[in-house]
C-alpha cells in the first residue's frame, strides 16, 4: 500500500474535553513524563529526565519564539476584524520582517472577513511612549488567507515593537479560552530566542533552567535548531486518505556549529518535539539533494517517499550540507520544508523523541506512530488510563525507537 493511501480514521481515539489541559501545571518540570522504551511503559516526573538520558546524548531543541501574531481591529461601524499574521512576505526574511520600519507585507488569516469589504483598517497604540497609527490593507487572497500590507506613521518603530504593543499571543484554538497575561511566559520555552512561530514547540515547555543544569551535569549535550511553527500545525486532516492532505511550509535555520554537533552524535540524538524531528529529517533530504548537485533548499511533502531518489548515509547528508556552507562562506543553513512523516518512514538521526500527546487524526500523531512502529495506541491508552493531561499544556513523553 502506498503511504498516500493511509486512512486517517485509523489514527483516531476518544479524547474527552476534560483531558485537554487548559493551563500548564504550576511548575513546568512537575508535569508527568511517560517513558516508552523497548515496548515497556513507565511513569516519571519530567524533572527526572536526566535519569532517563545517558551521558553523551545530544539533545536537539527548537529555539523558536512565539510572536504576538493576532491583531484585532474595530471598524468605525463597530464591526470587529481579526488578522492573524502567519509568515512574512515583504521582506520575506523573518529577521528583516521584524526589524523593518514603516511598512511590511505578511501572509495572514483574516477572521470575520465579511465585515471588511474594502479600505484600510486602523488602530492606534502607544509604542515606546510614542503615539502610532497602524493601518492594514488587503492586497488579495483566497478564502480566509490574504496578503496584508501593514504601514505605520512612526519611522523609528519596528514591526516587532508594533506586535509587542498591539498583538496577542495566539494560544491554540482547542483551549477554548482567551489569551491571558501569564500565557506570555508559560507558552514560551525557557530557551526561546528567534521570533517567528505562531505556535509553541510544546515539548520544550517542560524544561526549566534547573532541568537544563542537571542535564548538563549528567553530560547531556544540547544543540539548537530553529523551525518556525505555522498555524498549519493545528489544521486537521480532512481527507479520508493522507494523500489528500497538503502540508504547510515551515522555515528552518540550522547553524554550522549545530550541524557539526549533529554529525558527531549520529546514533545518540534525542529530538525535543516533532518540530525538531522534522528539522533533523529535512536535513537528510537537503543533504541528499546537495549530493546530487541540487542546491534548492526545500524539501517537498512527499520527497521521502519518491521512487528513484538518492539514498545516502546520514553522515554523508550532513557532511554535504557542512561542505556547502563552508564552500559559500555561510555560518548557517536557511531552508524550508513541507515534509510529512507517516507510518513506514525511515528515521535517520533520532534514537528518541520528547513529545506531548497529540490530537486525534493529526499529522503529528502519524509521525509518532511512525516512530514507535505503530504502537501509538497502547501508549495513548496508557496515558488516558493513568491521568495524563493532553495537548499543548499537557504532560509529555519520551519515546525510544
Amino acid at each position: 500500500m502506498s503511504v498516500k493511501d493511509i486512512h486517517i480514521a485509523d489514527y483516531n481515539y476518544s479524547l474527552p474535553d476534560e483531558r485537554i489541559a487548559k493551563y500548564p501545571v504550576a511548575k513546568r518540570d512537575e508535569s508527568k513524563l511517560l517513558v516508552y522504551r523497548g515496548g515497556d511503559i513507565a511513569t516519571k516526573v519530567f524533572k527526572q529526565i536526566p535519569e532517563v538520558l545517558e551521558s553523551g546524548t545530544l539533545l536537539v531543541c527548537n529555539n523558536t519564539k512565539v510572536i504576538q501574531a493576532r491583531l484585532r481591529f474595530e471598524k468605525e461601524t463597530g464591526g470587529r476584524v481579526e488578522i492573524f499574521c502567519l509568515d512574512p512576505h515583504e521582506p520575506s526574511d523573518y529577521q528583516l520582517a521584524f526589524s523593518v520600519t514603516g511598512r511590511c507585507v505578511w501572509h495572514c488569516m483574516v477572521g470575520n472577513l465579511k465585515k471588511w469589504k474594502e479600505g484600510a483598517l486602523k488602530k492606534d497604540c502607544i509604542v515606546a511612549g510614542k503615539p502610532v497609527e497602524l493601518k492594514a490593507v488587503k492586497l488579495g487572497g483566497v478564502g480566509l488567507n490574504h496578503t496584508i500590507e501593514f504601514s505605520w506613521n512612526a519611522p523609528d518603530v519596528s514591526f516587532a515593537e508594533i506586535l509587542d504593543s498591539l498583538g496577542e499571543l495566539p494560544i491554540p484554538p482547542y483551549l477554548n479560552r482567551s489569551t491571558e497575561e501569564r500565557d506570555k511566559e508559560t507558552y514560551q520555552t525557557v530557551y526561546s530566542k528567534i521570533k517567528g512561530s505562531v505556535a509553541a514547540p510544546t515539548a520544550g515547555l517542560h524544561f526549566t533552567e534547573e532541568v537544563l543544569a542537571n542535564l548538563n551535569a549528567k553530560g547531556v549535550k544540547r544543540a539548537e535548531v530553529t523551525l518556525h511553527v505555522g498555524a498549519g500545525t493545528f489544521y486537521p486532516v480532512k481527507s479520508e486518505e493522507i494523500g489528500g492532505h497538503d502540508m504547510h511550509t515551515e522555515v528552518i535555520e540550522v547553524t554550522l556549529d549545530t550541524l557539526k554537533a549533529i554529525r558527531g552524535s549520529i546514533g545518540n540524538i534525542v529530538a525535543v518535539g516533532t518540530t525538531s524531528v522534522r528539522t533533523l529529517e529535512s536535513l537528510y533530504y537537503l543533504g541528499c539533494r546537495l549530493l546530487d548537485g541540487n542546491e534548492e533548499m526545500f524539501v517537498g511533502q512527499w520527497e521521502p517517499y519518491s521512487e528513484g531518489r538518492r539514498e545516502a548515509e546520514p553522515s554523508e547528508a550532513i557532511d554535504a550540507i557542512i561542505a556547502y556552507l563552508e564552500r559559500n562562506g555561510l555560518d548557517r543553513l536557511h531552508a524550508s520544508t513541507q515534509i510529512i512523516i507517516v507510518p513506514g518512514y525511515k528515521f535517520h538521526y533520532e534514537k528518541a523523541v520528547v513529545t506531548n500527546f497529540h490530537q486525534p487524526k493529526s499529522t503529528l500523531l502519524l509521525l509518532i506512530s511512525a516512530f514507535v512502529k505503530g504502537d501509538w495506541r497502547r501508549i495513548y491508552d496508557y496515558a488516558l488510563a493513568n491521568g495524563y493531561r493532553f495537548l499543548s499544556y499537557g504532560d509529555s513523553s519520551i519515546l525510544f525507537n
